[in-house]
């Protein structure tokens, strides 16, 4: 055995940013970079950071231009070679009832943001001739529409192929980019997805959740921290020959 080609999953030397970061899957990611010797940067839209594995936190609004820019220049200055890119919104609604106002907010947040911050770092990156590693935050629903769930399906099916794109874009100058796509995860966003299953298909509080749980192949709703673990090995040096490729981390929810 070639002892050259074994690697540590470590990211000691490593700056690592992520967006979305006060809560879920965006919280133990962060944790996880941290545990694993990563300098960790975080943002997100509330005042404070809940943890204390963070080098860093700035409060940005991701989805104004002034917060664009903030983060370009903290981005310039601390030249992350990791990013986690996390940042999005949920909200349901059929064709026949989600209206151009919840398509705005979430494709605002989900697509625009994610790209922004993406092409920000990559920017940065480029000039600065550094390698580096891309994550962006998919979802089992942009693999197949929902009937209540429109919008979000659309702008995490845009997520992917925004990754393939950039990740052809950005592989000549040894940036990966690849994608997560979590199934059913038990954050603390699913109280509020739980509550508009219950509004829409008149299902009792919580009803929602231990369906979906039952409803997966393994047999229960996945936690924050086993997709944590799949960022940890994007970011590292295991999965270097890896690119423009969407991870599923459901519980085999959704075959491919």
């Amino acid at each position: 055995m070639n002892q050259k080609n074994l690697v540590a999953t470590d990211l000691s030397g490593k700056t690592c940013l992520v967006t979305g970061a006060c809560g879920g899957i965006g919280q133990a990611t962060a944790e996880h970079f941290a545990a694993h010797g990563a300098r960790v940067l975080v943002t997100d839209i509330t005042d404070t950071f809940p943890g204390d594995c963070a080098h860093e936190y700035h409060r940005i609004d991701l989805t104004s231009e002034g917060g664009l820019n903030d983060l370009a220049q903290w981005v310039a200055a601390e030249r992350p070679q990791v990013l986690f890119n996390n940042a999005a919104l949920f909200d349901m609604g059929s064709v026949l009832d989600a209206g151009l106002d919840q398509f705005d907010r979430l494709f605002d947040v989900n697509v625009r943001a994610m790209y922004a911050v993406m092409q920000i770092v990559a920017r940065t990156l480029t000039e600065h001739d550094m390698a580096g590693s891309i994550i962006n935050l998919a979802s089992q629903a942009g693999h197949r529409g929902e009937a209540l769930v429109a919008h979000y399906c659309a702008t995490k099916a845009a997520v992917i192929s925004y990754t393939q794109s950039a990740a052809l874009a950005l592989a000549p100058y040894k940036i990966r980019v690849n994608a997560i796509s979590p199934g059913v995860i038990d954050t603390p966003m699913w109280e509020t997805v739980d509550g508009l299953f219950a509004k829409f298909e008149g299902k009792e509080i919580g009803q929602k959740k231990l369906e979906v749980g039952e409803a997966v192949p393994l047999g229960y709703m996945g936690r924050p921290f086993e997709v944590a673990r799949v960022a940890v090995f994007l970011a590292s040096a295991q999965s270097q020959y890896m690119t423009a490729q969407t991870i599923g981390v459901d519980g085999g929810s959704v075959l491919r």
